[in-house]
């Protein structure tokens, strides 16, 4: 196993803010403590901002829950995010994402999809891997969203695909859940594309 390149701060590190946030989000999320939140609240205000600014895409965004956990878990899939899969499985269950919708999500645009979720998904496998999305891909989307939400995807998109990078890059370990994770115990989780080198940052299926 790899070690995390910058180790989760504690309450020396950290100070009592950032400190005390962490402990408030691990006890919500169930863990002895959540790395992701501890490890980037050494940063100090830097770390705010961003709770911030990631709150305002989720859970409070402009797209509704059910279409960000989607948007979510298929960035998640794609970059071959541990992390990000073990957190927002059981986040899309909540918003009403079963084993059937997730197993279709794996799959991608491909699967059996309305049109409006194609168009979707579609866009998040061209972000992802082109970092572009093409006209008649735009033109499909656009069909069906608002532009305040089409730039809400964007930004969405940027913002899990970013967050895999920083998880793979620190060697950020997954968190202790107490139990095999939705996303070490599922085989459906892993799409063809989502075992591409283009795609994966090291370290990120922790």
């Amino acid at each position: 196993m790899t070690h995390s390149r910058v180790s989760p701060g504690d309450f020396r590190r950290l100070g009592p803010v950032n400190w005390l946030i962490t402990r408030v989000v691990a006890r919500a999320i169930r863990v002895p403590d959540a790395h992701l939140f501890s490890t980037l609240a050494r940063t100090g205000g830097l770390f705010r901002a961003w709770l911030y600014y990631s709150a305002r895409m989720m859970p409070f965004g402009v797209l509704t829950r059910w279409q960000t956990e989607v948007v979510i878990l298929r960035v998640a899939t794609l970059r071959d995010c541990g992390y990000e899969l073990d957190h927002h499985i059981r986040l899309g269950r909540r918003a009403g994402i079963d084993a059937a919708t997730l197993a279709k999500i794996t799959t991608g645009p491909t699967a059996d999809w309305a049109p409006r979720e194609r168009a979707l998904l579609t866009a998040v496998d061209e972000l992802v891997t082109t970092r572009d999305i093409g006209d008649d891909g735009w033109t499909e989307l656009a069909a069906h969203l608002s532009e305040r939400e089409l730039i809400a995807v964007v930004m969405l998109v940027g913002q899990y695909d970013s967050l895999a990078t920083t998880i793979g890059t620190l060697r950020i370990p997954r968190d202790d859940f107490g139990s095999p994770s939705p996303a070490s115990s599922s085989p459906s989780l892993r799409s063809p594309s989502s075992t591409s080198p283009s795609l994966r940052s090291p370290g990120s299926r922790r």
